[in-house]
């Protein structure tokens, strides 16, 4: 009989809680796992907040387990739902939403809340804070709508959100209350030189000022200084500080100071309950920095799997500012004393500053501005608590024993084994090596996907290159080819190109045959094969679900507490009574919780059970709206002729004709059209992949649109006389961009990478690739289930068609 296992509850679902059950899972560690997270997203890397914000990355590209990642791991987890007390009696948690869990073990990551300056006007409407991806979407939202902003706080998190809001395109001051910029990490020469450098990258300062009210009526118009200055904004961000999140423990009764009391095993005043990260308090310190959350959690992992570990006796921290164009870097010490001994330098021509504080000679603290290629070397310096040698001043310097400018690396051939190469996530030099020698890795990705080291905030990829070129040696190559994912150096033409030639027909066929370093592959390349084989072979591929997204396998898309929303077609966002009958007693039967009109012209039947959605399709016998895949989502349309008295062309018909040809077909990214019946774009078809617009000669086709978070106007590809050729060039275009589109790359990002002009050669400028195109699409459409199919065999279904709509 199978050992019973512990149930282990994760509450919180953040960098601190998600890296510690990591750690347990390769320490294997035998628990039944259920996580708690109260914002609605899987775990993400919060440090890349400011890249977000800024515009260079999204959501997605700074998930670190995505949800296949809880699956696979037999993780179950709770979004949008937040613990509210632990009942040590009954070793039960309970939620905010009434569910029960018992529990074994606790482990409390609940993190930390932005601190909210306690002055008149602090509620109004356009103050946040900044601590997550929510107010990440009110700054792109504000920035959409307001100019002016002020920050409130000169510290790390208030110069990224300055930043970014600059490069969104708002009028930015810092407000701070000291002299100096982000004062508990940065001496005065640094911090000088960071204020020079973001003034002339736009942003404002107000230094030395105290707010002491926020004004305006519902809405923030300004701020009021202790002085009795003013700062009109109309938009403010709040970032003076973070207080531990410690409402769950004081609810059940656990010891509390300005944190979560700990000791050295992370252990809280209740039994079998432990709390590690922002929200935890060790020997009177509650630290908001990432790598001592890493630290905790190893020590907190392995005495969870009964593994030797030493007791966790506090952290040295450090900074590294993330601002695209400024390097800042500070660790343990950075202010000069009496005590210390000084070793600095300052280039004012190449904009950089470097310091190193010595206390009886050895290592105490570091500052770098400008150049911070040796942060990682001066942080492990700093933690180790090194005696300053000739050596180590010649390699930290920069400078050779003449003067030379001579410069030797890290020495990571002196590394110990056990000795942490990446703080964030807690991996060894040890891991690295046998990464290498072990699994044949040979580039940083590689090293990332396997380990985890430069996943975070990537301050040790210097130091992971140098291990590499120590053990490879002459074979290592800094800039080694990087292929669709840490598994393979292969591109994803050479992928499709290997498929081709030697007719690989599965997706563990490919990963087998292409020596992939990961025998299973990963969430990003999985789909992606699954994705190309279909779309090269739609008569022979298999389609393989556990290959796919999970909202893909279930069909709906996962919501915050677990339910799943159900999105019915609607064919050009037309509907018949009906279905609108049926749509209205599945909801009732089901209990959804909202019906939602959604921007693409449909309904979303929010809050509906895992276990009752096969029935819900069942009695709903409608076509799914695919909301859920890579796929035509929708097609969005205006009244068009038939009712409109501005339309020139039959927006609905044409909406609803291209809807139903194209539904149920594979893209390598989800696909959005938009059909206008005149020039107005009621339907906005300048945001969408395929827009369409009605003029009184035929149509107009524009392509590469994007209304999400990074919008793109969609390009004017051609115009068009009739609707035969109309969709003979949609189909070219969506063809072509199946077969050469990166998987999960929008069309907005094809175009830019492809070029309008070579598009437009290949479809507009051949007749014969626009009907081989066309073909192609055609033949892998009969390959899908589709009851449309032969709509447009013969002009009479296509008028029937029509009539259909119109009825």
């Amino acid at each position: 009989m199978a050992e019973k296992r512990e149930k282990l509850v994760l509450v919180g679902n953040g960098m601190a809680g998600i890296g510690t059950i990591e750690q347990i899972l390769k320490l294997g560690g035998a628990y039944d796992i259920t996580v708690f997270g109260s914002e609605p997203h899987p775990n993400y890397n919060r440090i890349m907040l400011s890249y977000v914000l800024e515009g260079s990355k999204t959501l997605n590209d700074i998930i670190l387990n995505d949800w296949n990642w809880y699956e696979d791991n037999n993780i179950t987890l709770h979004t949008g739902t937040t613990v509210t007390r632990i009942d040590e009696g009954s070793k039960q948690v309970v939620t905010d939403n009434g569910m029960i869990v018992p529990y074994d073990k606790v482990i409390i990551a609940t993190g930390s809340n932005s601190f909210i300056l306690p002055v008149p006007g602090c509620d109004k409407e356009g103050v946040v804070g900044f601590r997550d991806i929510a107010d990440c979407d009110a700054m792109l939202a504000a920035a959409k709508q307001y100019n002016k902003a002020a920050v409130i706080g000169g510290g790390l998190l208030g110069l990224e959100a300055a930043k970014g809001l600059v490069n969104l395109g708002m009028d930015v001051t810092v407000v701070h209350l000291m002299e100096d910029l982000m004062e508990r990490q940065l001496d005065r020469n640094a911090s000088s030189m960071l204020q020079a450098e973001l003034e002339r990258q736009g942003v404002k300062f107000a230094m030395g000022k105290q707010t002491v009210e926020l004004t305006g009526e519902q809405r923030v118009s300004g701020l009021r200084f202790s002085d009795d200055s003013t700062l009109e904004a109309d938009f403010v961000v709040m970032a003076v500080g973070i207080k531990p999140n410690v409402t769950l423990a004081k609810e059940s009764g656990i010891t509390v100071n300005r944190g979560i009391v700990v000791d050295d095993y992370l252990q809280t005043s209740m039994q079998n309950v432990y709390s590690i990260g922002e929200c935890a308090e060790h020997r009177g310190v509650c630290y908001g920095l990432v790598a001592p959350l890493f630290e905790q959690g190893m020590v907190l992992a392995k005495y969870l799997c009964g593994s030797e570990t030493k007791p966790y006796e506090g952290s040295i921290v450090s900074t590294k500012l993330k601002i695209s164009g400024v390097d800042v870097f500070s660790a343990g010490e950075f202010l000069d004393s009496p005590e210390h001994t000084v070793i600095s330098s300052k280039d004012e021509w190449k904009r950089t500053y470097k310091k190193i504080l010595l206390k009886n000679n050895v290592i105490v603290g570091a500052v770098l501005f400008g150049d911070v290629t040796e942060s990682a070397n001066l942080q492990k310096l700093v933690k180790q608590g090194s005696v300053m040698t000739d050596e180590i001043y010649t390699e930290v310097m920069g400078t050779g024993c003449c003067g030379s400018g001579a410069k030797k690396g890290t020495s990571v051939e002196a590394m110990a084994d056990e000795e942490i190469v990446c703080g964030c996530n807690g991996v060894t030099k040890k891991a690295i090596v046998d990464a290498v020698t072990e699994h044949g890795f040979s580039t940083v990705d590689e090293i990332k996907a396997c380990t985890g080291a430069t996943r975070s905030c990537g301050g040790c990829k210097p130091v992971v290159e140098q291990i590499l070129q120590f053990v490879l040696g002459d074979s290592f190559q800094q800039a080694a080819k990087q292929g669709i994912c840490g598994c393979t150096t292969l591109s994803r033409d050479e992928i499709v190109a290997e498929i081709t030639a030697k007719g690989l027909k599965t997706t563990k066929e490919v990963m087998n045959v292409l020596e992939w370093k990961q025998e299973e592959g990963c969430s990003k390349c999985r789909p992606a094969i699954n994705y190309y084989l279909g779309m090269m072979n739609p008569d022979t591929h298999q389609d393989e679900k556990e290959s796919r997204f999970v909202n893909e396998r279930m069909g709906a898309n996962i919501q915050k507490d677990g339910t799943y929303t159900v999105i019915p077609r609607m064919y050009g966002g037309v509907t018949t009574p009906e279905d609108l009958k049926k749509i209205a007693d599945v909801s009732l039967k089901y209990d959804v919780k909202v019906v939602k009109v959604t921007g693409g012209q449909r309904l979303d039947l929010i809050g509906v059970k895992k276990e009752d959605l096969p029935k819900v399709w069942e009695e709903l016998d409608m076509p799914s709206g695919y909301g859920y895949a890579k796929s035509l989502r929708t097609v969005k349309t205006c009244v068009g002729s038939q009712f409109c008295r501005f339309g020139t062309q039959d927006s609905l018909g044409m909406g609803a004709l291209i809807e139903r040809k194209y539904e149920r077909l594979d893209f390598p990214a989800k696909f959005k059209i938009a059909v206008n019946g005149c020039p107005r774009n009621c339907a906005e078809s300048c945001t969408k992949d395929i827009g369409i617009v009605g003029n009184d000669g035929g149509w107009e086709v524009f392509i590469g649109g994007n209304g999400g978070i990074k919008p793109r106007i969609a390009d004017s590809f051609c115009k068009i006389k009739t609707d035969e050729e109309l969709i003979e060039v949609c189909s070219a275009v969506m063809q072509y961009y199946r077969e050469t589109g990166n998987y999960l790359e929008r069309t907005s990002e094809w175009v830019e990478r492809m070029g309008l002009e070579q598009i437009q050669m290949v479809i507009l400028n051949n007749e014969d690739n626009r009907k081989e195109l066309a073909a192609r699409i055609d033949f892998a459409l009969t390959q899908v289930t589709d009851p449309w199919k032969k709509i447009l065999n013969d002009s009479s279904t296509r008028t029937a068609l029509f009539e259909e709509t119109r009825v």
